[in-house]
């Protein structure tokens, strides 16, 4: 692993001015332990020497005073690094979520999105560990020790060059441990993923669980994965508490031999005590920041698996191809030329049609055939082949021109309206009208909705994703209507009225794409473009 992955700074603009304060207070710690450690020597030798108290004052007055300076630059250094760390996992979650709305539901699709929650939940917490305990102590490692490195080799060159033969056996032993770290620590990583995908596939299918006797069978499954989990985090506390102790014991072996070379020294005679004890004071501080990079590098690396998860998606999302965003939205007419789309194995037939203002084009077909794939590439979230174009003009997708209605409502915590409106202002006259338009005009705009909806049976939760699309086209001037299977789960009262309501948004100047195999779609369309089974 990477001391510091410059991805890092890269996608987290507040870890420069983090590494920059860092270095600021740990350059004058430095300057601390070296002053603190020449004051206190002093006077200790002074004392030894029969100097009059008065006259030791001023270095045990100055002594007292660094150590106070310290705790304040210790306090400093905890109150930056957790600023760091807040303001880092947020730049990470928010450009998380960016890099996931660019890429599109396919790239999605293609991977564990419970995984991908748990790295941006509590990956990203992790990331406090990191910052605050990790990071700190590798930028102590490269400006302390060099310092207290040289200020003992100036003091004494045998000490120093002692220091410098063995203080390369802990990052030595760190490489190896921290080898092994990682492996038990991207399993133990791994395993939570796994749990939590285990954990959201079971509450999904519940129901059907539930039907075929088979709930137990899950539940043994989610405690497996549980018990792997617990075994694996026990290999990592395993791993971190020998690892520590190793590198306890190789600079406490260190510090010993610079001790005894000191006390024969002294004996003989070839060494001042003033020197000697000043370099013992220090010592052990030269050791001590490599030592720590070591056994914080255990409590970081939660954040840094997560980290690198994170980075992956960011690197997809800036290597993917740019799309246009500009594309025009009042009054735009949209046209698709030979579009096809590659779904693996499956290729998928050619379309091609155009929806004009005041048209019905209904897209129909069985099931498997390509609808839903048509109006992916329609959104910029399937490659395909052909061409996208909005008043003429070629682009790379329409999500600017159009207001859309999938096959899965898409329901956030919050209200029926905060749902409706989607992040802009609610305006409760249109907000009504668009879920009395959509066929549910029984439902309260005010009434609070659970995770992915929850509250709503299905054919309440289809309607209020219809009455979102009608509320953007109406608000937003998204003058295209692209609906997918909107009457799945409606009976066939309320079906009709929200044929109803898309033929009367026609006739009013919209544009309307409509997915659906209902035969009663027909009555309202303009246009059928029917597809065929896919060879």
């Amino acid at each position: 692993m990477r001391p510091v992955d410059p991805r890092l700074v890269r996608y987290a603009s507040a870890s420069r001015g983090f590494f920059a304060v860092s270095a600021a207070i740990v350059l004058a710690q430095t300057g601390v332990v070296v002053g603190f450690a020449w004051t206190l020597t002093s006077a200790l030798v002074g004392a030894i020497d029969g100097r009059p108290l008065p006259e030791l004052w001023g270095c045990i007055g100055a002594a007292a005073s660094l150590v106070v300076l310290r705790g304040l630059l210790i306090a400093a250094s905890e109150r930056v690094s957790a600023r760091g760390a807040a303001v880092a996992s947020l730049q990470l979650r928010g450009r998380l979520v960016a890099a996931v709305a660019a890429l599109g539901p396919g790239w999605l699709a293609r991977r564990n999105a419970a995984s991908l929650s748990v790295t941006a939940g509590h990956g990203l917490e992790a990331l406090d560990a990191y910052f605050g305990r990790y990071l700190p102590q590798l930028v102590a490692t490269v400006i302390t020790t060099p310092i207290l490195i040289g200020a003992i080799a100036l003091a004494d060159p045998l000490s120093g060059l002692t220091v410098v033969l063995t203080l390369p056996l802990i990052p030595l032993f760190m490489v190896l441990i921290g080898l092994a770290t990682r492996t038990v620590q991207k399993r133990q990583y791994g395993t939570l993923g796994r749990l939590a995908a285990r954990f959201a596939d079971t509450v999904e299918g519940l129901g059907t669980l539930k039907a075929f006797g088979r709930e137990h069978r899950a539940a043994d499954t989610i405690e497996k994965v549980t018990r792997d989990y617990k075994r694996e985090t026990m290999t990592v506390l395993r791993v971190s508490f020998l690892s520590g102790f190793a590198l306890e014991f190789l600079a406490s072996i260190s510090v010993a031999i610079i001790a005894v070379t000191i006390g024969f020294r002294l004996l003989a005679g070839d060494l001042s005590l003033l020197i000697g004890l000043f370099v013992l004071l220090l010592a052990p501080e030269a050791y001590l920041p490599l030592r720590q990079v070591g056994v914080q590098f255990h409590a970081a690396s939660e954040g840094v698996a997560a980290t690198e998860e994170i980075f992956d998606a960011l690197d997809a999302a800036r290597t993917a191809p740019t799309t246009d965003d500009t594309a025009p939205v009042a009054g735009a007419s949209l046209e698709l030329r030979e579009i096809r789309v590659d779904r693996g194995a499956h290729r998928m037939p050619s379309v091609s049609l155009s929806v004009r203002p005041g048209d019905v084009v209904l897209l129909t077909g069985p099931s498997g055939v390509g609808k839903s794939s048509v109006v992916a590439a329609v959104l910029g979230y399937a490659d395909h082949d052909g061409e996208v174009r909005l008043d003429g003009r070629a682009v790379t997708h329409a999500r600017g021109a159009v207001a859309w209605a999938g096959q899965r409502p898409g329901l956030i915590s919050g209200t029926i309206a905060d749902n409706i409106a989607l992040g802009s202002d609610a305006d409760p006259s249109a907000v009504a009208r668009a879920l009395s338009d959509a066929g549910a005009a029984e439902l309260d705009p005010a009434t609070p909705l659970g995770a992915g909806g929850a509250g709503l049976s299905g054919g309440q939760a289809q309607r209020v994703a219809v009455a979102r699309a009608l509320y953007r086209s109406r608000t937003a001037g998204a003058r295209i209507l692209v609906l997918d299977e909107p009457s799945s789960a409606l009976d066939a009262e309320t079906e009709a009225h929200l044929w109803r309501t898309l033929r009367a948004e026609a006739d009013a100047g919209a544009g309307v794409l409509l997915v659906s195999h209902r035969p009663s779609a027909r009555e309202i369309a303009d246009r059928v473009i029917e597809l065929g089974v896919p060879a």
